[in-house]
């Protein structure tokens, strides 16, 4: 069969899809490489901004921490010294009290000691050494003055007698004969406190088993 146009319209040829030559493709290709390259430098940067931004939070935390420990610092060695200057001031007192507390029992005994028709003159104490001066009426009060201090413990054995001499002294117009004596004797040393023992451990429950 014979088909004849009668429009005489020749059809639309069909249209050939248009094709990238090689250099369209390299710059497309370039383009994409350099998008590429914007948007990796640009996550780089704005990574390294987040941390620095970290870093710098982390190094002003740690300035104030170390404020804070400095801060701590002094306060921790004022107390120290403050311990210290309590810790010297009560040894003073226990130093003061415990040379206080000799005195007056070296003065207790003395007056304890002291017989009849006997008398003090002068008492000194020099260091560790104790010197009682006096009169008496008759030699045996020098003895039993030395005795009675020896019975005591804060006085050191043997207390000797360094001198007697007679002397006589004229009163109311009679003249009578006065043993004036020195006696001399070393205090005893406090003994320092022992300290405490430790505990000894409770001896194990029966039919219990030793701990290893």
């Amino acid at each position: 069969m014979i088909r004849i146009n009668l429009l005489g319209v020749d059809r639309a040829k069909a249209r050939k899809a248009p094709a990238f030559d090689v250099g369209q493709q390299l710059t497309l290709l370039c383009s994409l490489i350099l998008v590429a390259a914007a948007l990796g430098i640009g996550w780089w940067y704005w990574t390294l901004n987040e941390e620095a931004t970290r870093v710098e939070a982390e190094i002003a935390e740690a300035q104030r921490e170390q404020a804070r420990l400095a801060s701590l610092l002094t306060e921790v060695t004022q107390f120290e010294a403050q311990r210290t200057q309590l810790q010297q001031r009560v040894r003073l007192i226990e130093e003061l009290r415990a040379g206080q507390s000799v005195p007056v029992q070296i003065l207790d005994l003395v007056s304890r000691s002291l017989p009849d028709q006997l008398w003090l003159t002068d008492l000194d104490q020099t260091g560790e050494e104790l010197t009682l001066q006096g009169r008496t009426m008759t030699l045996p009060a020098v003895s039993d003055l030395v005795r009675d201090l020896g019975n005591s413990e804060l006085l050191l054995k043997p207390i000797d007698i360094v001198d007697t001499k007679v002397e006589p002294v004229t009163a109311g117009g009679a003249t009578v004969d006065v043993i004036r004596f020195t006696v001399r004797a070393n205090i005893k040393k406090p003994e320092a406190p022992q300290p405490v023992a430790a505990a000894a451990p409770a001896p194990p429950a029966p039919g219990g088993r030793a701990g290893g």
